[in-house]
């Protein structure tokens, strides 16, 4: 069985060990030209329920373990005066410890057959052959033929419209991405504001997430909600002009906390946030299937990655469980994750706590679950 997996994000990764673990071989293609082409974000928060679960699936819970960020799971709200409002610090129980993202991305290929992934082959289109079977055209004009075609190519999938002609659409919310460094230096009141994990500074509309990483890193998500037209408006490759527009939304807030806009290291990066139909789902169509972003993209939750790799584990798990019937592994699959998805993308985004009634709203839900 040739398993052809679309994307190297965290889902497909957990797809490629498990089937690993169970002795399938499979071969990921993905678009950037290497490893290091570019960062991988921030923080992530794993969950007990599903995150973990899948690296205990893959092997490679004790991995995990290693390079968790101590203290990275406090949290915090703060007013707009900088006033703490709610503080829960890290209890070391491990429930949702973070990491950095590119270092779990690490582990997850050094996991993995030396010639598991293959670079720089960016998908040009996708086609149905019969028989379950499909040809993948690269933008370099190579193929490749498939017995399972698995989607975990995020957002702008091409593998989703073979099952679905749903696209996503803008949430109405922009997160710009901001970073600090050496803020216990050179940005003490921030640092501190900031705390040992993340901060939440909530009004209607709009707001500032924030999260310290290692080595004084303080990573900045400005909340706006805006038109696509606001955002686009602004020219972010004029780093000084568009921090300063940016900003203008936040005037009267505390300095300390319109410090990780006017202050930021690295030009800022606007993330337009857009999502698929709560309940995204698809009948199903012989030898291809979605795991993570491709299958049921959501507004950011804290949810996102966790469930791409716990996706990725289960398809992985159902495939080794039918040897020789992928159409029982991909329905057994299926059938699970549609509603696992929808329930997850009916608990709201993380732009949702910014919504009418905060900070009150978010301290509340903290206090109380």
């Amino acid at each position: 069985m040739n398993v052809t997996i679309i994307g190297a994000g965290l889902g497909g990764l957990v797809l490629a060990r498990v089937l690993s673990v169970y002795g399938i071989p499979a071969t990921v293609y993905e678009a950037e030209p290497s490893v290091n082409a570019r960062g991988q974000g921030g923080m992530l928060d794993i969950h007990e329920n599903d995150g973990q679960v899948a690296l205990k699936a893959a092997g490679l819970y004790e991995q995990f373990r290693e390079i968790i960020h101590p203290g990275g799971q406090a949290t915090r709200v703060l007013g707009t005066d900088g006033t703490v409002l709610f503080d829960q610090p890290d209890d070391g129980t491990g429930g949702r410890p973070e990491v950095p993202r590119g270092e779990l991305r690490r582990i997850l290929l050094e996991s993995l057959p030396a010639d598991a992934v293959r670079w720089g082959q960016k998908v040009a289109s996708v086609s149905a052959l019969g028989g379950g079977r499909h040809l993948v055209t690269f933008a370099d004009g190579s193929t490749v033929t498939s017995d399972l075609l698995v989607g975990a190519d995020g957002a702008w999938s091409k593998v989703r419209p073979l099952l679905s002609e749903t696209k996503p659409a803008y949430t109405g919310t922009t997160f710009v991405e901001t970073y600090l460094f050496d803020s216990d230096n050179r940005y003490p009141a921030s640092a501190v504001a900031v705390g040992g994990g993340s901060m939440m500074v909530p009004v209607e509309g709009k707001g500032i997430f924030a999260h310290r990483e290692p080595n004084g890193v303080l990573h900045a998500y400005v909340i706006l909600r805006k038109p696509r037209e606001w955002v686009d408006g602004i020219d972010f490759s004029d780093r000084a002009t568009a921090l300063a527009r940016v900003a203008e939304e936040f005037d009267g807030w505390a300095p300390e906390l319109t410090a990780l806009i006017t202050e930021s290291d690295t030009a800022p990066v606007p993330r337009a946030i857009y999502a698929l139909p709560a309940g995204h789902s698809w009948a199903r169509v012989p030898g291809v299937t979605l795991v993570g972003d491709a299958a049921h993209l959501m507004a950011p939750n804290g949810e996102g990655a966790n469930l791409a790799m716990f996706d990725g584990a289960e398809l992985g798990r159902a495939i080794a469980a039918n040897p020789g019937d992928i159409e029982a592994a991909l329905a057994a699959y299926e059938r699970e994750l549609f509603p696992r998805s929808a329930s997850v993308a009916a608990q709201g985004g993380l732009e949702d706590l910014f919504g009418a009634g905060a900070p009150q709203t978010l301290v509340d839900f903290f206090t109380f679950t």
